[in-house]
């Protein structure tokens, strides 16, 4: 006989693994699934480091849940004894009326946050590994800092099964189906049953809710290690706050400090279309000078060996906000996914907001921002 959970998570990366948690933790009865073994590197929710940021230019509606995961972030911390944020400060640079000064500014203002606008030479002056060109400005918020992906996933996980929860690694579902009370879920080697199911599979979701025709589009991401080219600490936590630019209108790149393992750096979006299945993992010596072009006008510090590269996906919605939402059809089914590649830094409260949907039928936080129906799902 198939056995019987409260919930069942599909997809246990940033999401899954909150969700798992906050369900164990209220008394549910969870089983976890994952097609690998996560913490991994085959998804979104690797490469050693991810931003937190609460001034968020992407919309001023995200303020109050990055509010809440940096509470639930430190709880965490409390529960598990490990070190999961570090706080260095974070400045979004770029053209003084540009999306991302433009925006963290909003909402800074709006959600009254703590922040300071500065200069060009502001910026250059105080954290010297920073070369913002004239006529750029910058949003500092002191709250910023990095979380540790890998090591998050892992606690939520282990704190998750010390709580109850069953969790099966390298069994990837093949389907699912609702009679109207139990949801019955195959997967490679099982079946099981559950009240509820939760869809937290970022790029391969499409996948499991093909008949919603989600317009999703996975796309592929490269983050950078280069060495800095001298022995100062320019790039120590303690001098370099994690940064996102605008280079170019409508063009994005971010980066941390040196933790050890040379100066990380990304692009922000701009990634060639792919899917799950098809993607290449190894990075070509063009993107990789790309990147080097930027840091050698923004971070020229930092242009050493490339130390380095690693590939990731970003799953994004036309919109690039993120999906939370009951199924349409099958209302015991929720989706919490994608995430458009800004959603690691919530994922502590959004694993909260889906135990709250799965057990009240409602969150505290406004998720309208959120729903299916602006896909104009089929």
């Amino acid at each position: 006989m198939a056995a019987t959970f409260h919930v069942i998570v599909a997809g246990l990366g940033a999401m899954g693994s909150a969700a798992c948690y906050h369900l164990a933790k209220r008394g549910q009865k969870v089983l976890g699934l994952d097609r690998f073994a996560p913490p991994h590197a085959l998804g979104s929710s690797h490469g050693q480091t991810r931003i937190i940021r609460e001034a968020y230019f992407e919309h001023p509606a995200y303020v109050p849940l990055v509010k809440r995961a940096y509470d639930l972030w430190a709880e965490l911390e409390a529960e598990s004894g490990r070190r999961l944020l570090l706080q260095t400060g974070g400045l979004m640079i770029g053209p003084p009326s540009g999306t991302v000064v433009g925006g963290a500014r909003k909402s800074a203002e709006e959600h009254r946050l703590t922040h300071e606008i500065l200069s060009a030479a502001d910026v250059r002056r105080r954290f010297p590994g920073l070369q913002p060109h004239d006529g750029m400005a910058a949003v500092w918020e002191p709250r910023a800092g990095i979380l540790f992906p890998e090591a998050c996933i892992e606690t939520h996980l282990d704190l998750a099964k010390k709580r109850g929860a069953t969790v099966r690694t390298n069994e990837p579902i093949m389907r699912w189906e609702s009679d109207g009370s139990l949801v019955q879920v195959r997967t490679a080697s099982a079946e099981y049953r559950a009240e509820r199911l939760v869809l937290t599979s970022g790029s391969w979701l499409c996948a499991l809710v093909p008949d919603l025709k989600l317009p999703l589009t996975v796309e592929r991401q490269v983050q950078f290690w280069f060495d800095p080219v001298c022995a100062c600490d320019d790039f120590s936590p303690a001098r370099c706050p994690v940064h996102l630019w605008e280079h170019e209108n409508g063009r994005f790149f971010y980066g941390f400090p040196d933790l050890g393992e040379g100066v990380k750096v990304a692009g922000h979006h701009e990634g060639k279309l792919t899917s799950p299945e098809a993607i290449d993992r190894d990075v070509k010596p063009d993107e990789t000078e790309s990147m080097r072009c930027l840091v050698k006008k923004f971070l020229p510090k930092a242009d050493g060996p490339l130390r380095s590269a690693v590939v990731c996906m970003y799953t994004n919605t036309p919109d690039r906000h993120f999906l939370i939402d009951a199924h349409p059809q099958y209302p015991q089914v929720l989706v919490a996914s994608p995430c458009s590649g800004h959603g690691f830094k919530f994922s502590s409260a959004i694993g909260e907001v889906l135990a709250d949907l799965v057990m009240k039928g409602r969150s505290k936080f406004d998720l309208s921002l959120f729903g299916m129906g602006r896909l104009q799902c089929a």
